[in-house]
């Protein structure tokens, strides 16, 4: 029972990040289009790990992480907002390159399957 109750929670995080990172100002995570790639929560809901991708490659979604660091508070303040937790885990992001690297893959299935 306990592991459904984080799983409900990691999918509410991550939806509401989604909405939040839409209103954060830095422009350092404006001017990248950047995507929530894994959200995990810790059983203690201390912290959660956020894993960050961008479109542009892992350089950008660095710059991203950056300016999403710098907007922890104010992040962590709407997430308490809307989620109404006793307890409002501290958002840890981390830059991944998933998306670039799905692109290429997905390049090399095109180039194979034209030759």
């Amino acid at each position: 029972m306990f592991g459904h109750r984080i799983e409900r929670i990691t999918e509410d995080v991550k939806r509401e990040l989604t909405a939040i990172f839409r209103e954060v100002k830095d422009p350092r995570v404006t001017k990248t289009m950047i995507s929530i790639v894994k959200v995990e929560v810790s059983r203690d809901l201390s912290y959660c790990k956020v894993y960050i991708s961008s479109i542009s490659g892992v350089k950008e979604a660095n710059e991203a992480v950056l300016g999403l660091k710098s907007a922890s508070g104010y992040i962590r303040h709407e997430l308490g907002q809307r989620l109404k937790l006793r307890h409002v885990p501290l958002p840890i992001f981390i830059a991944t390159d998933s998306i670039e690297y799905g692109a290429d893959i997905f390049k090399k299935l095109n180039d194979l399957k034209e030759n």
